[in-house]
Order: C-alpha cells, then structure tokens, then sequence
C-alpha cells in the first residue's frame, strides 16, 4: 500500500473525530450546596465515612472530589448531600468540612514532623489507664496530658482496675495538675465516669489491655452491636484498628473510642505550647533568658523565683517540668 504524501495534504484530507467530552469549556464554577445536611462522622474506613446526620439517620459516604485531599476524621462536621435514608447499598458525598473547635493529634514518635490528627471536636479526653496487670504507664499519661492541655481539651484520668491495687500513689502522682480522677473497678458500674461524660464529646485513649474496651461496652451497651454495623462501612475492617463514636444511650453525650496506642510521639509541642496550659506560670517564663527550656533555676529559668514570690506552688511548678521531660 501506497504511503501518502504528507507535504501534499491540506485540510480536507485530515479527518477530525468528536470530542468524546464535548468541547464546552470546564467551568470554574463549583455548586453551593447550600441545601446538605450537616452530620458527624462517626467512623472512617479506607475512603468511606460513616455520618451520624443531625436528623438522626446513618449514612456511609465518600468525600466529594471538590474537597480534594481533605482528611477527615471521626467527629468531623461535614455537609452531606446526596442519598441520606442509610438504605442499604447507598453511597451519600461529602462537600463540606467544617471548621474545627479542636484537634487531638500525635507523631509517630518525637522525631517525626508529621503530624497525625487522631479525633476532630472533642472536648474531654479521657485518659485510661490501669493500676495494676498491667501497671500504670506514667510516660504515656503524661504525654496524653501534655497533647490534651495544649489543645484546649479537657482532660480526665480514669484509674481502672482498683480491685487489684490501690489508686492513692496515682492519684497523689497527679494532683498538682488538677486533673479530675474517677476510680472504676470491674465489678462495678462505672457510674461516675458516666456523670462526667453527660454533655461532652469524650475521646477514650489508653494502652491495650487496662480496660478501655470493657468501660465503652458498659458506657454504651449496645457497643459491641453498633460496632459490627461500622465494620460494614467500606471494605469491612474491623473498627477495632480504628476509632469509632458512639451516642450515650440517653443522647446526651458521645464517646470516642480509640485503638490501644503503644506510644504517643508529641514532635509538634514546644516549651511555650505547655506553658500555655499553666496560665500561673506563662508570666513569670516571659522573664526567661531566649531560648529557655524551664527545666532548672540553675540554667537561668526564673520559674523558680517567680514562685518563691507566691505566683504559683512549688507543686504546679513540679508538675509542669515533669511534663516537660516527658515532652
């Protein structure tokens, strides 16, 4: 076959096909969705979200492509617009996220610059640890204070496991932070837990194995049900591996539980973010040389001074350098 003679053809010899998507211009104009309906994400699962929407349905949903790479997380506040009956087999979209009253997050370990944003929303943090098998991890309470303190976030030490051993050497571990301590034992209802949780949004963290698991399903009896239903949000991991917010029973309340963590790295907080959560020792650092760390009045701190002069106790003071440390 003959080949043709390029330099020989004009336009009527070239043969155009159609443009398959048209050729309007994209527009840059993207719809309001004024009309969807606001929600709380109660679990997360490879792409898919599950949306507790305000009027009380259970949707899953994906993100909308507008959001572009927007992570979203459990207690996020997002628009919701699409199918939202929760039928089975219907797939809502995400085109909002709002803004966030507060963030819980961590770094893989203390040198990592990347931070990971644990829950969005909360305003308690329940930090739950055991007095004994296994014994109380004062390095990760700690660290768990620090990322809550700095936050804005409420926090609140649950002792579990009081059947086995005496919570005093805790509780007294503790005090100068006035952090507020609920004692709970395994034969017992948790009911003054339950008090504290009435009216907040309350992130459950803790080691595997002191009990946190045992406290939700007594929190939330249907805990262990509505956690199988979550399973079926995407491609069905199961929720242990991830956190997951579950109503009160008298929908007074929510409570966010969160996978055993082994370690909680705090790379994104400096001196100054603790010192924000001591509002009795913030002035006296601004007499600090540049550069201080606050961890001893002999490398220069005026911490020290600024207690003997009655501004704060040499108990808060204490607390604050130990927290440090940990940091």
């Amino acid at each position: 076959m003959a080949r043709r003679d390029t330099h020989r053809m004009d336009e009527d010899d070239v043969r155009s096909r159609a443009n398959p998507r048209g050729t309007r211009p994209r527009s840059k104009h993207r719809p309001s969705h004024e009309d969807a309906a606001t929600g709380t994400v109660f679990a997360v699962d490879r792409g898919r979200y599950g949306v507790r929407i305000d009027e009380g349905a259970l949707v899953t949903a994906m993100r909308a492509r507008e959001l572009g790479r927007a992570a979203m997380v459990v207690g996020d506040r997002v628009g919701v617009v699409g199918d939202l009956t929760g039928a089975p087999d219907t797939l809502a979209r995400i085109v909002r996220l709002d803004e966030r009253d507060t963030v819980l997050r961590r770094t893989a370990d203390d040198n990592d610059p990347h931070e990971r944003v644990i829950v969005a929303n909360a305003d308690q943090l329940v930090v739950v640890t055991a007095l004994a098998d296994p014994t109380p991890s004062f390095g990760l309470v700690d660290r768990c204070l620090i990322a809550a303190l700095t936050e804005g976030i409420e926090p609140v030490l649950c002792l579990t496991k009081s059947d086995l051993a005496s919570p005093d050497e805790v509780v007294e571990h503790y005090a100068a932070l006035d952090v507020p301590a609920v004692v709970t034992r395994r034969d017992e209802a948790p009911d003054e837990l339950r008090a504290l949780l009435v009216g907040h949004e309350s992130v459950f963290v803790g080691h595997s194995g002191v009990g946190k698991s045992t406290l939700i399903n007594a929190l939330v009896p249907t805990a262990e049900r509505a956690t199988g239903s979550v399973s079926a949000v995407g491609k069905g991991r199961h929720t242990s591996s991830s956190a997951v917010a579950l109503a009160l029973p008298a929908g007074d309340g929510w409570v966010i539980d969160t996978p055993g963590v082994r370690s909680f790295g705090l790379a994104h907080v400096t001196a100054d973010d603790l010192l924000w959560a001591f509002p009795d020792l913030e002035d006296g650092a601004t007499q600090c040389l540049p550069g201080c760390e606050h961890l001893s009045g002999a490398t220069g701190c005026h911490l020290d001074a600024w207690v003997a002069e009655g501004h704060s106790t040499p108990a808060r003071l204490a607390a604050f350098r130990r927290l440090q440390v940990s940091r």
